[in-house]
């Protein structure tokens, strides 16, 4: 059984010292990838705080995926994109993207979902909230087996997300969770002691599943 890796989610100020702390945070262990999640900013704006970001993660061999915003993603270089169920259609993305691009999908609870992303060529598929997210808030549910009857069919690989924290993960891992996606769990308090923490869970979690 591979390992779950990580995925780390921004907070959405990146502003003021945040570089120095996802620094720290990719300093602790690796990512998988970093997803740059900021509301109501211009483009321009939102171009400016990426910058030195993407030079961070480029430096720690870590994706730089951008939330929403297919423009963004194109005018900055990034290396992919995450799609909600309403910010566009993977067609479309690919097209304007390329095939280099890393294109995950957000798909709740939905199997229906997942497999029509699968169809579209979709990268990655985004299963949550398994928990209680104070990051974003979500009335979908899913089981961790949901996780396991992916992985049973298909090649592409699975996303949990939602309020999942080092002592929570376990049953994810287990699962079959190709990556966990964390925000608040890493950015509330010391991000390179949670990013070891959620190392930690993981090989303890995956050495039981065997």
């Amino acid at each position: 059984m591979m390992p779950s890796e990580l995925y780390v989610i921004s907070p959405l100020d990146v502003g003021g010292d945040f570089p120095v702390r996802l620094e720290a945070a990719l300093g602790a262990g690796p990512v998988a990838a970093f997803q740059f999640r900021v509301k109501g900013l211009d483009q321009h704006e939102a171009a400016r705080l990426a910058a030195p970001l993407q030079t961070i993660c480029a430096g720690h061999d870590c994706a730089f995926i951008v939330n929403d915003s297919v423009a963004l993603t194109k005018r900055i270089g990034a290396d992919g994109v995450h799609l909600g169920q309403s910010d566009g259609d993977v067609r479309e993305a690919r097209e304007i993207l390329g095939r280099e691009a890393q294109i995950g999908v957000t798909c709740h609870a939905s199997r229906h979902l997942a497999m029509e992303a699968g169809d579209a060529g979709a990268d990655y598929v985004a299963f949550g909230a398994f928990f209680p997210s104070t990051t974003k808030m979500s009335e979908h549910r899913p089981e961790p087996e949901l996780l396991t009857w992916w992985q049973g069919l298909f090649e592409i690989p699975c996303v949990a997300i939602g309020g999942i924290t080092p002592d929570n993960c376990g049953p994810l891992v287990s699962a079959g969770a190709d990556f966990l996606a964390v925000s608040a769990a890493v950015w509330n308090g010391d991000p390179a002691a949670n990013v070891a923490a959620f190392h930690r869970a993981i090989a303890a979690a995956t050495e039981r599943a065997g």
